[in-house]
């Protein structure tokens, strides 16, 4: 079974900077011969607020002709409550009435594969445990299945055991449940986007993938992390065990956030001065 991943879209109407690279990551999902895709969030530029970029982001993802999941990224539904669009139940509604949830489970080929609501942990809410319950019931009941698991944000960003990263990785306490439920069921994969750097690890018997940004590359404006800069997508193999492979996928566009970033998301454009100055 062949699953392409996909991740950091961000596809607007209005702020079109990073559309020219559908075209070609379409073709390369047709001409893959994928039985799935995975769409690990990110999918518009301001979703969180603007309902027409979560439909039209939609409207491109339906030319996809095999079966496509997805998960929300901060972008899409908000990030933590002290911050400019914290996740809240409009944002949430309007994700789940459009996209038509924010979680899934899909069983095929001997596999259980998962996608959570990352933007859900760190919240220590209603939301929050009742997405911990189905997900230990999810495991539970996979029958024999191995499981693959898939997020927006990663579990971490330097090492299993570092603090809190703000917001980059999942924070420490759901971090702890998470790896526990990873180690008691045997999680064979955990993969996720949101960082725009494209790496591959480990955590004990869990393969760690990190998918690239379909949108962008960063230069300065953020801290160097592990892994490359590229753009383009994953393909995933699922067989006994999963191989994955990340792809620099031809004829798209490695736009630099950093250069556009004051007409993308221009409350981040201070950051572009201050990195100019260090």
């Amino acid at each position: 079974m062949k699953v392409i991943q996909i991740t950091d879209t961000h596809f607007s109407p209005e702020k079109t900077h990073f559309n020219g690279n559908w075209a070609p990551l379409l073709n390369f999902i047709e001409d893959s011969g994928a039985d799935l895709v995975v769409h690990t969030g990110d999918l518009t530029v301001d979703g969180a607020d603007k309902e027409a970029d979560i439909t039209f982001s939609m409207e491109l993802m339906r030319q996809v002709k095999v079966p496509m999941l997805i998960v929300p990224g901060n972008h899409d539904v908000g990030h933590f409550a002290h911050m400019d669009q914290p996740v809240n139940a409009e944002r949430l509604g309007r994700w789940r009435r459009i996209v038509g949830g924010d979680r899934f489970v899909e069983d095929a080929n001997g596999w259980r594969l998962v996608g959570l609501n990352a933007l859900l942990l760190g919240h220590e809410d209603e939301e929050e445990e009742a997405q911990f319950e189905w997900l230990q019931t999810a495991f539970e009941e996979r029958d024999g299945r191995r499981l693959a698991l898939f997020s927006h944000k990663p579990l971490f960003v330097d090492a299993p055991d570092e603090g809190d990263t703000g917001y980059w990785s999942v924070r420490p306490v759901q971090r702890k449940r998470l790896t526990d439920l990873i180690a008691a069921h045997d999680v064979a994969l955990f993969a996720s986007g949101h960082l725009h750097w494209a790496w591959q690890g480990r955590f004990d018997n869990t393969a760690i993938t990190w998918g690239p940004s379909a949108a962008f590359v960063i230069d300065k404006l953020e801290r160097e992390m592990p892994g490359e800069r590229l753009v383009g997508a994953v393909v995933h193999t699922f067989a006994d065990n999963v191989r994955s492979e990340i792809v620099a996928v031809p004829g798209m566009t490695a736009h630099v956030i950093d250069e556009v970033v004051h007409e993308v998301y221009p409350r981040s454009a201070h950051k572009v001065a201050k990195a100019a100055a260090e």
